[in-house]
């Protein structure tokens, strides 16, 4: 099948699933696109026990998905650029603490303290998987995927300020997520010592990369869209400084999604007031809206399907049940530390620790990485047990969202 083909066939197949959640399910479009990919696909695996093929025919298509690949070099920016062109940059500001230190230090004691459990899990159960291998695994279920938690806020009616925090966090802890699955996968697959400077020098180099690359895009953006007053014009200009602009991050070994997250803020906020015109605004808000929702579509029927191609076994399905809670548990914590050192100085929303634990939704980017995990590392065990923490985020964190924050907020302090 062709890339022409298969690109057919994802979008006709998101069609016809977003249309049965619209008219049947009603479900948050991202939920019910990836409960119907999700029965489509256990459906296809009862099937081929009657003979049929459609099972087979279906793993066959997604092997010739780079869904790694389609995510973190193709969907990520710009579904990144479009969540960040809407973030409030000032109301950001007024949160820059606790998503600072939830995005890099957060990130990091999740991931010592999810991977230290696993580890243990692991021998327990006799899974195979070593320390090194079990902290990659913490790493790439460490970040929240922003993607998962925009699309869940939307309808949770929280605060500004707390729905500020979760955003700002989710677009941010990503891309240091990234850097610390990389420095632990490349530890992992070369046999060496792990190196506190090595690691030191790549976050440097990632990270501090990333944002600076990312002020010198929406610098650029800026200045260009002052000079010029066509919509269009001014769309392929958002355009190129995501598509541009993601590809040079690659290509000098900077950050990529934090460059496309700091442009989109500069451009959703300085080049918004100052340099676009009100029908420039209205029609590119318009454009990257259409690209959010289209790209979201696609990708959550993606991560539905993968489950087609894991090998599923009791213990797997065991340790990822155990691995569920360890992740909540873990989050609790980190957020919990984060919120008692800050609270004398900062002031957070009612239950912000337990709204803040539960909507800290793994998506995509968990998959995508954990699909980047060779062989040797134990790829099937930790793809099998990011799978099934990112289908109860998804479903079941995301269903219930909104009822809990807003019980929770009701009952005040």
């Amino acid at each position: 099948m062709t890339g022409y083909q298969i690109f057919a066939l994802m979008i006709t197949l998101t069609t016809l699933f977003a249309y049965i959640n619209y008219r049947f399910l009603k479900l948050a479009p991202t939920i019910g696109l990836m409960v119907l990919s999700l029965v489509h696909a256990l459906l296809l695996i009862v099937l081929g026990y009657f003979g049929l093929d459609t099972h087979a025919q279906v793993e066959a298509l997604l092997h010739n998905i780079n869904f790694s690949e389609l995510l973190m070099d193709g969907m990520l920016g710009y579904l990144l650029f479009a969540g960040a062109l809407h973030v409030n940059l000032d109301d950001l500001l007024d949160q820059k603490w606790p998503v600072l230190i939830l995005s890099t230090l957060g990130v990091v004691a999740s991931t010592l303290m999810v991977g230290s459990c696993v580890y243990y899990l692991s021998l327990w159960l006799g899974l195979g998987l070593g320390f090194l291998p079990s902290l990659v695994f913490g790493a790439l279920i460490a970040p929240t995927d922003p993607i998962a938690v925009i699309g869940a806020l939307k309808s949770a009616n929280t605060p500004k300020s707390l729905e500020t925090k979760i955003i700002g966090e989710s677009l941010f802890n990503d891309g240091i997520g990234v850097v610390v699955f990389v420095v632990l996968l490349s530890t992992a697959t070369s046999g060496e010592s792990f190196s506190w400077s090595h690691a030191g020098l790549l976050f440097l180099e990632e990270a501090v990369g990333g944002l600076v690359l990312g002020l010198a895009l929406g610098g650029l953006g800026y200045f260009l869209l002052k000079i010029v007053d066509d919509y269009q014009v001014e769309i392929l200009i958002t355009l190129a400084i995501v598509s541009g602009g993601y590809v040079l991050a690659q290509t000098i070994h900077t950050s990529g999604p934090l460059s496309v997250v700091v442009a989109g803020l500069l451009i959703g906020n300085h080049g918004r007031r100052f340099a676009m015109s009100e029908k420039t605004r209205e029609h590119i808000d318009t454009f990257w809206l259409l690209i959010d929702e289209i790209l979201n579509a696609v990708l959550f029927v993606l991560i539905g399907l993968e489950v087609l191609v894991l090998a599923f076994s009791g213990k797997l399905i065991l340790a990822g049940i155990a691995v569920i809670f360890i992740t909540l548990i873990s989050r609790f914590l980190t957020i919990g530390a984060v919120v008692s050192i800050l609270r004398p100085f900062h002031s957070f929303t009612n239950h912000a620790i337990k709204i803040m634990t539960w909507s800290g939704l793994r998506g995509g980017i968990s998959v995508a990485l954990a699909l980047s995990i060779p062989e040797s590392v134990g790829r099937n065990a930790i793809l099998t047990l990011t799978y099934v923490v990112v289908a109860f985020s998804i479903i079941g964190q995301g269903l219930t969202l909104k009822p809990i924050t807003q019980r929770l907020l009701r009952t005040g302090s």
